[in-house]
This record gives structure tokens, C-alpha cells and sequence, in this order.
């Protein structure tokens, strides 16, 4: 496991070549990804927009700052994501936010397909969902938590749904981009900063 998350940090692009790869797919009409079909290149298009967006407009609390401020482990967040991911569009501009905050964070991407495996280390329920977020000791090099691929409150709602109707319809995928927007980036931020309490829990109290 170690040397494909150190290989995978080789390869790995910060927040802002992320962006700036994003960004440069659109003016391409490309995709990241094995499958570059129309829907994804679409959804890239749409991804940057709201990347734009919440990198500018993301909000953080005064209680949020001083517990994030407070953390003093020196950790790397590595995040697997595609720039078609509609999750990710929304979790990795709050994921930059809070790693802006404190230095000892180092926020770093990688692509799925490019990356396979290291996902496969990483599975949710079996399946190669993403965002994903590997939490890793600087001085160890030990994963020490993970997060995705959803924020936990949009985690219940596809849960509660899929129990009741089997799948995710077109309707629910709609309403869960309103969640979003409406989140702000909330629960993602409150998410992240709980991730900090259990390595260092004096952050909290």
C-alpha cells in the first residue's frame, strides 16, 4: 500500500494545476478519465463553472477557522477525483478552503483512471466512487483516516433513497445539486474539521 500511495504522490498536481488541467479541458472539449464521451466533457464544462464559483464565493465560520487554525499534525490530504465528478465539483473547492487555512495541511489530486490502483485501495462499498480523500501522516506516511465520497449529510439522502426506491433517479440527482448549493459547503467543512478532532482532539476542546 505504501508505495502506491507514495507513487501516486508523485504524480499527484495541486489544488490550483487542478484547476488550471479543468480549466484547459474545457477549452479543448475534453475530459479527464479512460472515457471521454460527450456527457463527461458536458459535466466538465459544468464542473469548472462551479469550481469558479465556490472558489470564490465559500464562506468559513469563526468557530471552523480557530479549530482548523489549531491543528498541529503535519498531514497530506490526497484526493482521487475526475473532472466530470459532480460531487467533486462541489467538495474540492471546501477541501482547498480548509487546507488553505493551516499549513500543516497539503491538499494534493489525483485522477482515478490514472491512479487505479491506488482506488482500488480505496473502494466505497465496493465501488470506485470518488471524490476521495486519503488522509495521510506527513512523518509516518500512515493513512490515518479517509473521507467520500459524499459529505455525510448528502451520504443519508442517497442512502434513505436508494433503500426506498432501489436507485438514484434523475430527479434525486437534481435535487441533491440543490442540496449543495444550499449546503454552501457546510457539512463538507464541518466533515473535515471532525476528520482534525479525532487525530488531534485538544483542536476541539
Amino acid at each position: 500500500m505504501k508505495t502506491i500511495i507514495e507513487q501516486s504522490l508523485e504524480r499527484s498536481k495541486s489544488y490550483p494545476e487542478y484547476r488550471n488541467l479543468v480549466t484547459q479541458l474545457v477549452k479543448d472539449e475534453s475530459a479527464t478519465g479512460d472515457e471521454k464521451t460527450t456527457d463527461r466533457i458536458e459535466f466538465t464544462k459544468l464542473n469548472d463553472r462551479r469550481m469558479k464559483r465556490w472558489d470564490k464565493t465559500l464562506k468559513v465560520s469563526d468557530d471552523f477557522k480557530e479549530k482548523i487554525n489549531s491543528f498541529n499534525e503535519k498531514v497530506t490530504w490526497l484526493v482521487i477525483t475526475e473532472s466530470w465528478c459532480g460531487d467533486a465539483a462541489h467538495i474540492m473547492p471546501v477541501i482547498n478552503r480548509v487546507a488553505e487555512l493551516n499549513d500543516n495541511i497539503t491538499f494534493k489530486t489525483v485522477l482515478r483512471d490514472d491512479n487505479e490502483d491506488l482506488m482500488n485501495l480505496f473502494l466505497t462499498n465496493g465501488s470506485k466512487s470518488i471524490p476521495k480523500l486519503i488522509m495521510l501522516d506527513d512523518e509516518t506516511g500512515e493513512v490515518v483516516n479517509t473521507y467520500g465520497s459524499r459529505p455525510t449529510t448528502a451520504t443519508k439522502l442517497v442512502n434513505d433513497y436508494k433503500a426506498e426506491f432501489g436507485k438514484l433517479t434523475p430527479d434525486f440527482k437534481q435535487g441533491l445539486q440543490v442540496w449543495y448549493n444550499n449546503d454552501k459547503g457546510q457539512n463538507v467543512m464541518e466533515d473535515l474539521t471532525h476528520m482534525l478532532c479525532e487525530l488531534e482532539p485538544e483542536v476541539c476542546y
